[in-house]
């Protein structure tokens, strides 16, 4: 987006009467209309927030949203539907799970009117188009095709959860992550392992630790595994660049949780003397639907023809170049999830506990998400010329080169609570924005952004779309899962250690395997 936001960046706003910054000069009064149902509470909002960023912007750059005339009270929309994100399913989830919608259309109100009264019509509107068309809609295509292929796909009969087993699961299921994406091996391999441990008096840790692992860490690999790394690729990094950069931080952070996981597992497997009686008849192991294997090939070769293919052919739409291979990669990716229900079979969909619920949601957030972080970027992008100067200040050395380890545990923090794929982003944008140097010299800076990002998604159940969607199918299934701060607990007594040990490890100057 950086071609977008960060026009005219570098020269000094014109100081104008705000009628004329504006483009209102002799013109009647602009009367703001909000979408039904969003009531009285909302329009005041609006215009409070108005009034506000009316009063401190300056005038925009012509050709794009000048980072450096933005103040911070224009993130103010984004913060808040991250926010809702974030308390909704724990603080009001009733409220929530009937109007998410809603919540996301009003702070998405809260960001384009404003756009469109304080900048030019043409520079707001290539702003959104550019993140609507490249950016969100790629997204959330791969998002749907993704989760409906691998609902095709169910493991099915029942397996005895010894530690050696669960173990095998466990990984298998992180190897699956980078593959299918973490929702996608999340929603195969959750139900298999609960129906493995369900006679068992201890199997709260299987499902806490698959979090840990499957849910987040395993999908570090590459862009199909996890939303952050995705996004990364849409923003120019290379799809191969992903698995060679994080590989060796990946593997040790998995095999030190898989580890910790078989020590844990045997003691409770031991002490408990598997006394209950197993209520999951035997049955012979096997998987359905492996003909959907060879749709996430072809979406993969999607995704590849994205980044390699460049026949240099592009269409002009609302002042955003949407290039043929772009085109063509979203109706391959689309037509692969849409095949898929068509081939694959509804009973096994049934089996997996298919539903669309979890896609609607993400495509009503992520659609708020990607409009309200179109100013977060535009500020991010003035580096320390911008109001996000101290933050920029925080992730620097005093040279001024990038401080990995706070990149680390700065888009990690944020990832555990927030949502980690606007999250990368935002410090993506923060360290430069450019893929070619992110993946060059500044190759590290960039390796600690994606994985703090992918690997502290697990400190919470909020912290990653599918764990809250394993934590209600283990409750569902009779598993006695911990709370909100119960689940910090385990998270930070296990995860902490190992990225305080990744921290000094990769990310400090002068650190062993830094660059490995």
């Amino acid at each position: 987006m950086i071609g977008a936001l960060s026009g005219g960046a570098g020269s000094a706003p014109r100081q104008e009467p705000a009628s004329e910054q504006l483009g209102l000069a002799g013109k009647r009064p602009v009367r703001l209309w909000l979408p039904a149902g969003i009531g009285r509470g909302a329009v005041l909002a609006a215009n409070a927030l108005l009034a506000l960023v009316l009063t401190a912007s300056p005038a925009a750059a012509a050709d794009g949203l000048d980072g450096t005339a933005m103040g911070l009270i224009w993130c103010l929309p984004f913060v808040g539907l991250l926010l809702s994100i974030a308390t909704g399913p724990v603080l009001y989830p009733h409220v929530w799970e009937h109007h998410y919608g809603k919540f996301a259309l009003l702070w998405a109100a809260l960001t384009v009117i404003p756009l469109y009264l304080a900048f030019p019509g043409a520079s707001a509107t290539a702003a959104l188009a550019h993140a609507i068309l490249l950016e969100y809609l790629p997204f959330i295509i791969l998002i749907f095709a993704l989760y409906t292929i691998a609902g095709g796909i169910v493991v099915t009969g029942n397996i005895h959860g010894a530690p050696m087993t669960n173990t095998a699961i466990l990984a298998i299921g992180a190897a699956l992550a980078s593959l299918v994406g973490t929702t996608g091996a999340s929603m195969v391999m959750i139900r298999p392992i609960i129906r493995a441990n369900d006679d068992r008096v201890h199997n709260v840790h299987v499902v806490v630790f698959f979090i840990f692992i499957v849910s987040n860490c395993g999908g570090a690999l590459t862009p199909l595994g996890d939303p952050p790394l995705f996004v990364g690729f849409l923003k120019g990094v290379d799809f191969f660049w992903t698995t060679k950069a994080l590989f060796t931080e990946t593997m040790l952070v998995i095999a030190l949780l898989l580890a910790i996981f078989y020590a844990v597992d045997s003691y409770l497997y031991a002490k408990e003397g598997r006394t209950k009686p197993d209520p999951t008849p035997d049955s012979r192991v096997g998987v359905q639907g492996l003909s959907m294997v060879w749709l996430i090939a072809v979406m993969v070769a999607a995704i590849l023809l994205r980044g390699y293919w460049k026949p240099g052919i592009g269409f002009r739409v609302l002042g955003v170049e949407v290039s043929l291979q772009d085109l063509v990669s979203n109706v391959v990716m689309l037509g692969s999830g849409l095949l898929s229900l068509k081939l694959g079979r509804p009973e096994n969909r049934e089996a997996n506990g298919f539903s669309w619920g979890p896609v609607q949601e993400v495509a009503k957030l992520f659609a708020g998400i990607f409009i309200c972080i179109v100013p977060v970027l535009a500020i991010l992008s003035a580096g320390r010329n911008g109001a996000a100067a101290p933050l920029a200040a925080l992730v620097s050395r005093p040279d001024g080169t990038p401080n990995e380890a706070m990149y680390f545990w700065l888009s990690g923090l944020l990832s555990s609570f927030l949502d980690n794929a606007p999250t990368y982003l935002a410090f993506f944008e923060l360290a430069g924005g450019d893929p070619a140097k992110l993946m060059g010299p500044l190759g590290l800076t960039l390796a600690a952004i994606s994985t703090g990002s992918v690997y502290m998604g697990a400190n919470s159940y909020i912290g990653n779309a599918p764990n809250f969607m394993v934590y209600a199918i283990a409750r569902d299934r009779g598993v006695a899962m911990p709370s909100f701060f119960g689940y910090m607990l385990w998270s930070g007594a296990i995860l902490v250690p190992i990225f305080i040990l990744v921290t000094l490890l990769f990310f400090i100057r002068g650190a062993p395997l830094a660059g490995w």
